[in-house]
């Protein structure tokens, strides 16, 4: 099957400074998988940056003249030269908001354009901006820099995201190109972090020294800079093309310049994205085996690193298929878990996953963006179809998958050896927010003690490469700020997540990071009432809308914004992240949440198995058993009262209650009852006379 560019055309005239194009008739698939482009590079006059289209020629002539149909961002990337107009003259214009196309382009340059939605009247403009650290990586320098941005130019505040990057909200579309170059000349990038094309890489956060996690984080590096836009839009835009590129491991640069098996588009500024990127948005991670920090199953592509028996790197299993997004009944939409595509030998994982984003490229949908994810490409098509399509890119056979150990979520909280001689101490930050006294707190840290940082898949924080004379100083000031041990942490908050919503998210339908500290308090509260210990906790995720940006799919109870005030209930999810929840409910107010709590509690106390978690429980018990006991509920039943009293509160007592009870033939608990009981009966004697 060959994939070929239909042929463009374009008028410019000297009269007319824009460029009007008639509409690219998109990717097209005929019989053969052999990508025979023949592109050639056509500058135009009259336009500055010089305009690049690709050109290539079918293999047979057109039979109809019936364009297929494209998503308006389609067009927008086709006439963009490469994400570049008109967002290159937007940013200058005097209006507070930028023009519909350059909302769609500014995404790829790691920005959405935002408006406060708690203000009525004429909107309050302002932009997100979101960077890209593969593996979540902060060096020190850029931390200090996003934290200076986040008073000068932001609300005040640092947003950690399930990616492992950082939000900064509120920047004023004036300050944009300040700040954006500020982030790039401080060993920082916005590029690539939003758009159709490949997002943050995954990876554990954990800096561990240990040949198995570095070398993950090595290859999630090489994945994102494989599939880093080559094509220089990004420094064009916001340093005038003064390039910032760092050095590229050599195996990166052949990987991505191959074009053995027609994955590249030959003399283009972007080999492996052309001028229509990718359908939709592309996320990969990176893992070892176990360590699934990293909700290694809801990525378009699972990587995890296969060892030997002495910890030597073989090659990779690989996972594709996974995503989160959805939209509200409509079924054809639906969250999925990634599913096995194969394994393959260390060496060649790159041009694997180059394969797999170029059948992505081809063949996903363009025509409407709710269905245009890999997942829905690959439920389509079938794993096998896929696979076979994927292999001809590849030029290889995927080899059978190795089997793998079972998965943990690792959260790395709290006190940990890097194994090098220095220490490293995980952060939990409800929601991911860095704001106020910790954020002030966590900046003087940071920047006296010269720390790197990284940021987790859970929206926490790690400090780095602390030294051993340093740990009880910074232990002592972290606290003061609310920074705690993680046994000092409810439970409940350790492992819950919500995204931003209200009030700067544009999709948010209801509350969610404004929301989740009280859900989490009442459900603390219903645990109580229902008598489940203190320590026992479930995966609790809530998201405005039901895009899933903090995965509420995979968990235990899932609060999904449904309407106003309003939340669909998704049950099912397990501790360690490998099984998809369900929906339980649609539109439970807020205020009613405790009707269907309470009685879930409840019966997850008393009916559960051994160690069984509140998601296999809701599992197990099945969903229309569970809707019974909702809409019967009464609330709890109130056991009869046990006297069954421990009065024995040291070892000497029970020691004398115990000789006595000998010369009375009876045991210590029953002596004792007795003569409790006989004191209780003499205080309300004394009492009635």
């Amino acid at each position: 099957m060959t994939t070929s560019f239909g042929t463009t055309t374009g008028t410019l005239t000297p009269t007319d400074p824009k460029i009007r194009f008639q509409s690219f008739t998109g990717l097209k698939s005929s019989n053969s998988i052999a990508l025979t482009r023949n592109l050639r590079v056509f500058p135009l006059p009259f336009c500055t940056p010089t305009l690049i289209r690709a050109v290539s020629t079918p293999l047979k002539p057109e039979t109809s003249t019936a364009e297929p149909k494209r998503s308006k961002v389609e067009i927008f990337k086709e006439q963009s030269n490469f994400i570049r107009y008109p967002l290159n003259e937007e940013i200058y214009t005097d209006t507070p908001n930028i023009n519909e196309a350059s909302t769609q382009l500014i995404k790829f340059h790691g920005s959405y354009q935002q408006y406060n939605r708690d203000e009525r009247g004429t909107r309050s403009y302002s932009f997100m901006l979101r960077t890209k650290n593969p593996g979540g990586k902060v060096p020190n320098q850029l931390y200090l820099t996003m934290d200076d941005l986040a008073d000068q130019f932001g609300i005040g505040t640092l947003r950690l995201t399930t990616r492992q990057t950082f939000q900064l909200h509120g920047v004023l579309k004036k300050d944009l190109k300040t700040v954006m170059s500020t982030i790039i000349r401080n060993m920082g990038s916005t590029l690539g972090a939003c758009g159709d094309l490949n997002r943050n890489v995954l990876a554990p956060a954990a800096p561990f020294m240990t040949k198995e996690y570095k070398f993950a984080q090595e290859t999630a590096e090489n994945i994102a800079a494989l599939l880093t836009p080559q094509s220089g839009f990004y420094y064009d835009v916001w340093v005038d093309g003064e390039k910032f590129m760092t050095s590229e491991p050599p195996e990166v640069v052949k990987a991505r310049n191959d074009n053995s098996h027609g994955t590249n588009f030959p003399d283009s500024p972007e080999p492996i994205y052309g001028t229509q990127f990718l359908p939709r948005k592309f996320k990969i991670a990176v893992t070892v085996p176990t360590d699934n920090s990293v909700d290694i199953l809801t990525n378009d592509i699972g990587v995890v690193v296969v060892f030997d028996e002495d910890g030597e790197p073989q090659g990779f299993n690989i996972y594709v298929g996974g995503g989160m997004g959805r939209t509200h009944r409509q079924e054809t939409t639906f969250p999925r878990l990634g599913e096995q595509l194969g394994y393959v030998p260390k060496g060649d994982i790159l041009y694997a996953i180059k394969a797999i984003v170029a059948t992505q490229r081809d063949h996903g949908r363009r025509d409407d963006r709710k269905y245009s994810r890999m997942k829905y490409l690959i439920s389509s098509w079938g794993i096998e179809k896929f696979r076979n399509v994927v292999e001809q890119y590849y030029g290889k056979k995927f080899e059978p998958f190795h089997e793998l150990p079972e998965w943990e979520f690792k959260s790395f909280l709290g006190w940990h050896e890097q194994g090098d001689g220095a220490s490293f101490c995980g952060l939990h930050v409800d929601n991911g927010r860095i704001g106020g006294k910790m954020k002030k707190t966590l900046r003087e840290v940071i920047e006296k003690y010269n720390l790197n940082v990284r940021i987790t898949p859970n929206q926490n924080l790690i400090l780095c490469d602390i030294r051993s004379a340093w740990r009880r100083p910074i232990t002592t000031v972290l606290a003061q700020a609310g920074l705690l041990h993680p046994r000092y942490v409810d439970p409940l908050n350790l492992t819950a997540m919500a995204c931003p919503a209200f009030p700067l998210c544009p999709l948010a339908i209801t509350e969610a990071e404004r929301g989740i500290p009280d859900i989490l308090k009442r459900v603390r509260a219903v645990f109580e009432k229902v008598g489940l210990k203190y320590s026992e906790s479930i995966v609790i995720r809530v998201t405005g809308c039901p895009n899933g940006c903090a995965r509420p799919y995979m968990a235990e109870l899932g609060l999904v914004g449904d309407g106003p005030n309003s939340y669909q209930i998704w049950l099912g999810g397990t501790p360690n992240q490998t099984q998809l929840a369900r929906t339980f409910m649609n539109k439970v107010k807020v205020q009613d949440l405790e009707k269907v709590f309470e009685p879930l509690f409840y019966y997850w106390k008393r009916k559960r198995q051994p160690k069984e978690s509140f998601g296999d429980f809701t599992t197990r018990m099945g969903f229309e058993k569970l809707h019974e006991l909702v809409v019967k509920w009464e609330g709890p039943v109130q056991s009869p009262v046990r006297y069954n009293l421990k009065p024995f509160a040291d070892k000497e007592t029970y020691e004398a209650m115990e000789e006595l009870a000998k010369l009375q033939n009876k045991s210590p608990h029953q002596l004792a009852m007795e003569v409790i009981r006989n004191f209780v009966a003499a205080q309300q004697n004394g009492k009635s006379k």
